[in-house]
């Protein structure tokens, strides 16, 4: 009889150890470490390959030997989630997509597969019935007769169903169910997840079938699971937004065949995911009449420029130490253009309460709505509205100066193309650019004083 061994796998980072450990030498986690039983097989049988078949042995090719290939994508009818995969799915790539619990993320696997209509998909759940997945599909009221449905946990049984029907797109829902009969330990557990990725990542490479992965993510927003899963898949997705809002956004962390800059909007709607083609409309709020604090800043993220509202409230601080508190924008970011101002502009900020939010429910770290943050904290602080027509596109340096940012022509276009009036941008973004035959007026400026001294005048 074979002895049967273990480990102790720390189910935060997947380091393992001979012995249980209080704490993980490797994350600093406490109480992370697990017993798990490890059976050690051959690596060329697993679930996906045939245990009869040879596994074929890869020689070293010259670099200039290797035929470039035609890249190969597959272009869905969900133009967002084209542009985070960088034009479309490739074939062969392993795609993560981590959320919150009730995000949307099985129902945007359910929409993309029952919109590809000359596609063959296969979905596999192993957390929803079949009947409970037809509910869905009758919510989005899509029908597809390319779509099947597989209610099953076992990857063993899942490759069985795969040889037989030989789909072109394989979605997993979600990946923490799965188990393999490779490894004793049970589903959901560090060894399982990554053996159950490992054979997926084999069957996607082998055979050039795009796979979908759904993964839960932890308390702390990072996708549950060792840090190698991320490792091993070629694109990983995060659907983010607040459950209590309608609007989703699906960004890229990282993608082998593409930008890992892009972001897709959705709106969820009772018939599923609604695609919101020009997102500057939903993250400037309709005003009734001019409010105080209230700027629009011209951001961009990957190649879509976006207007955003910076929305901020000045008020005296109640107790002693005054409060900062920042949604959608770094608050060592805010504390830095809060001393600029005291500084720069004399206002003085350290007696003051500051919240400041970006509307839309949408997180920006670019540096180029420093300006509209500064021109929000100023009219909040001396109660003076802005107008709704005036955007803002440049960064504010230590010194007061207002400094240059990438791509100003569409941040201008994009403001143009919405109604926005006039732009304020830094006078050294103004050496080669156009600015005749425009209908939006482009303001220049090198201080930050000379900004609000024309704003407010």
């Amino acid at each position: 009889m074979a002895k049967v061994k273990s480990v102790y796998i720390c189910q935060n980072c997947g380091a393992n150890s001979a012995k249980w450990i209080g704490k993980c030498p490797s994350c600093n986690e406490w109480n992370t470490y697990v017993e798990e039983v490890i059976e050690k097989g051959d690596p060329a049988k697993t679930s996906w390959r045939d245990t009869d078949q040879p596994t074929l042995k890869q020689k070293p090719v010259n670099v200039k030997e290797i035929e470039k290939g035609a890249e190969r994508r597959l272009v869905t009818k969900d133009a967002e989630l084209n542009r985070v995969l960088g034009g479309g799915i490739v074939a062969g790539s392993l795609v993560l997509i981590g959320g919150e619990p009730g995000i949307g993320k099985s129902t945007l696997m359910l929409q993309v597969a029952l919109s590809s209509a000359k596609t063959k998909v296969l979905y596999v759940s192993g957390e929803e019935s079949q009947q409970q997945i037809k509910m869905r599909a009758d919510r989005i009221g899509v029908q597809s007769d390319n779509c099947f449905i597989l209610s099953e946990t076992s990857t063993q049984n899942i490759f069985s169903q795969i040889k037989e029907m030989s789909p072109q797109v394989l979605v997993i829902d979600s990946i923490q169910t799965l188990h393999t009969n490779r490894i004793e330990s049970a589903a959901g557990s560090v060894s399982q997840v990554r053996e159950c990725t490992g054979e997926l990542m084999k069957f996607a490479k082998e055979t050039n079938t795009p796979v979908f992965l759904v993964g839960h993510i932890t308390k702390d927003g990072s996708i549950a699971g060792p840090k190698i899963l991320e490792h091993m898949v070629d694109t990983v997705l995060q659907f983010e937004g607040d459950r209590h809002l309608t609007y989703r956004i699906l960004r890229t962390v990282k993608n082998r065949f593409g930008s890992t800059s892009e972001l897709g909007i959705y709106e969820m709607q009772e018939s599923g995911l609604r695609q919101v083609s020009n997102p500057s409309e939903i993250l400037i709020s309709q005003r009734a009449e001019d409010l105080t604090g209230v700027a629009i800043g011209a951001t961009i993220e990957g190649n879509r420029p976006l207007l955003i509202e910076i929305q901020s409230l000045v008020s005296s601080a109640t107790y002693g130490t005054p409060q900062r508190s920042t949604t959608g924008f770094d608050s060592k970011r805010l504390n830095m253009l809060l001393a600029v101002l005291e500084k720069r502009g004399g206002l003085r900020f350290s007696a003051q309460d500051v919240f400041l939010n970006v509307a839309g429910g949408i997180r920006i770290e670019e540096p180029a709505l420093d300006l509209a943050v500064c021109a929000s904290l100023v009219s909040s602080y001396h109660d003076v509205a802005i107008s709704e027509k005036v955007a803002f596109a440049a960064e504010v340096g230590l010194g007061g100066e207002i400094r240059a940012v990438n791509r100003i022509e569409n941040r201008i276009s994009e403001a143009e193309k919405l109604g926005f009036e006039e732009i304020y941008i830094s006078k050294y973004n103004v050496k080669g650019l156009d600015l005749k035959g425009r209908a939006i007026a482009i303001k220049p400026f090198g201080k930050l004083r000379e900004v609000f001294e024309d704003l407010l005048s």
